[in-house]
């Protein structure tokens, strides 16, 4: 015989306790932006003044807040790990040197742990960042700086999980590794090369000539073959273009489906037509080595498909299309 489920929630009370949870928390984050200062400043001044790494350690929640800002740190130029309080105990501390900063998160700042390992941190040398709720705290006291991460009152209904505490310190850890961030000056090609494997990684750090099809593979005529020439090399490559190059194999024109559309609309004959009279004169082109995200942006600000590559020397080294800028996953 089947269990009798537990009856479900009343709705309203539901979706009444959820709203109360975030206001709460909203709250506790936007009260963090009205104490930051002179502590804040310091702390992003030691960091930068630091020589070795920053070393997040926590317990419990905390510790799960600081594995998540050593994370944000290293992937946001401030070189950075994790170290759970109670390993450090037991011959973790020994990843720490005088050049380094460790960041402690501890929402009442009077974590056993914690303490245990603060003497042992200052006796290596390395500097001393705490973040807690409690700005007298033992851990506030004995740290350099202090990070004040107090809220008001936890989401949880009874005061005791840490939900509105975690979410502040989580915001506030935040706050300090973009702070860094810009301080560092770390931009947009920096997190790409932190992120290979995602889909900014490919769209920064892939160039024309890594989704380019090579000057080989591109349709290419002179200028002085009739319209019907161009009209089979233009079939044969499937690009929906062809090349229109000089004796020594430099760009002068482009013909495309758009160009031939174009010309049968005014009336143009394509049995006598010369290809001179409808293509394109000096093209838009390209470099080998630019990022592929370049071409896109090229492509989608003057409506084209296809799209030249030029190399150094002047001469045709390929072309490339939104469909293999697709495959690329580079839009």
């Amino acid at each position: 015989m089947n269990p009798v489920p537990p009856a479900l929630p009343d709705e309203t009370r539901c979706v009444a306790l959820a709203r109360r949870v975030l206001h709460i928390e909203a709250a506790a984050v936007a009260a963090l932006a009205e104490r930051l200062g002179a502590d804040f400043e310091r702390a992003v001044q030691l960091i930068l003044q630091r020589h070795g790494r920053v070393i997040v350690t926590g317990i419990g929640k905390s510790g799960h807040i600081a594995r998540k800002l050593a994370a944000t740190l290293a992937s946001t130029g401030t070189p950075a790990y994790f170290v759970h309080a109670a390993e450090a105990a037991h011959g973790d501390l020994g990843m720490i040197t005088a050049e380094d900063v460790v960041i402690a998160l501890s929402n009442s700042g009077a974590s056993e742990e914690l303490l245990t390992i603060v003497p042992l941190v200052k006796r290596q040398g390395a500097k001393l960042i705490s973040m807690t709720g409690k700005p007298d705290s033992p851990l506030a006291r004995e740290a350099d700086v202090h990070l004040d991460a107090a809220v008001s009152e936890e989401a949880c209904p009874l005061n005791l999980a840490p939900t509105a505490s975690t979410t502040a310190a989580l915001a506030l850890g935040d706050a300090l590794a973009v702070a860094l961030l810009d301080a560092r000056g770390f931009g947009a090609d920096d997190f790409a090369r932190s992120h290979p494997g995602g889909s900014l990684g490919r769209r920064l750090l892939t160039h024309v000539s890594d989704v380019m099809r090579g000057a080989d593979r591109v349709p290419q005529v002179p200028q002085t073959v009739p319209m019907t020439s161009a009209l089979l090399e233009m079939t044969r490559g499937g690009m929906g273009m062809t090349a229109v190059v000089d004796a020594r194999g430099a760009p002068i024109g482009i013909f495309t489906d758009g160009d031939l559309r174009r010309a049968l609309e005014r009336g143009c004959d394509a049995r006598t037509a010369t290809l001179a009279e409808v293509m394109t004169h000096a093209p838009r082109s390209i470099n080998p080595d630019a990022l592929a995200v370049e071409a896109a942006e090229i492509m989608e600000r003057l409506r084209i498909s296809q799209l030249l590559v030029v190399g150094a020397e002047g001469t045709l080294a390929g072309a490339l299309t939104t469909h293999d800028l697709m495959l690329a996953k580079v839009i």
